[in-house]
């Protein structure tokens, strides 16, 4: 374990982190699946206390610094946030110009892995001292669908936010099933463990607004509190203030979206 510079949030999107002193942040390695020791970033609070705990999922591109800025932002407004390397097995993330194999790397990874690390994730942030029995999970893109999953497959979280997660109605463009992606999250919608709120922009085809009515309506099944948003004027990865897709509105009405979100089921706020 490394503490590390906590850096201020780039100027302008939702939640940013303007004075980096409010918050500590460390790298460490946790235990996930298989007892593998997996490589994450944390970020709590400078000041004292016990708090809920957050695991954030990275989209395609790893464990990025607009992931651990993510990860400074939920620290800032009191949370203790994990955001967990999943492809600390495979040494970082593929070559984000080659669309082929980041999307080989992505099918190959075993969705029962991932449940492993995520579940490993959740059992560090509840043994520290400064976390409490509260957590949730919140993912973007590749990291909105393992947030399902996870939400679907294990009672770990308190709290689930889904950012547009890609591929949860089939493993591959052509395939419903795989040895690797065996069960589709959309097909395990009606075994929620907790409340969801999933975001989906309007112009995306992955997940499109017609699949976010699916889970919607398969989610409510399990009783837990269900809340799926379309975002207009927003397509895929509208949170992510790096790149081309990002779109500020959008980007600021989520947050005050999952802010309440994340009060009310892990705070009591």
């Amino acid at each position: 374990m490394a503490n590390v510079e906590v850096k201020p949030s780039p100027e302008g999107p939702p939640g940013a982190v303007t004075d980096p002193a409010a918050v500590t942040a460390e790298e460490l390695t946790f235990a996930g699946a298989e007892g593998v020791q997996v490589n994450g970033y944390l970020a709590r609070p400078a000041e004292a206390g016990s708090r809920p705990g957050v695991i954030v999922i990275h989209e395609a591109s790893g464990l990025i610094e607009h992931t651990r800025d993510v990860s400074n932002r939920f620290a800032n407004i009191g949370y203790a946030a994990l955001a967990v390397d999943l492809y600390t097995r495979e040494g970082g993330p593929p070559p984000m110009d080659d669309f082929q194999k980041v999307m080989e790397r992505l099918f190959s990874i075993p969705d029962a892995r991932v449940l492993g690390d995520l579940e490993g994730a959740a059992d560090y942030l509840r043994g520290r001292e400064d976390v409490t029995e509260r957590l949730g999970c919140i993912g973007f893109c590749m990291g909105g669908r393992y947030t399902l999953l996870f939400a679907c497959s294990s009672d770990r979280s308190n709290a689930a936010v889904d950012c547009w997660g890609g591929f949860i109605d089939k493993a591959t463009p052509d395939q419903r099933a795989t040895a690797e992606r065996p069960v589709p999250p959309l097909e395990l919608a009606d075994r929620l463990h907790c409340p969801l709120l999933a975001a989906i922009g309007a112009e995306d085809q992955n997940p499109s607004p017609e699949l976010g009515a699916q889970l919607r309506e398969r989610a409510a099944k399990s009783g837990q509190e269900v809340k799926v948003d379309v975002y207009e004027g927003a397509g895929h990865a509208f949170f992510a203030d790096y790149r081309p897709t990002y779109r500020p509105g959008p980007a600021a009405r989520l947050w005050q979206e999952i802010v309440p979100f994340f009060g009310r089921h892990l705070q009591g706020g």
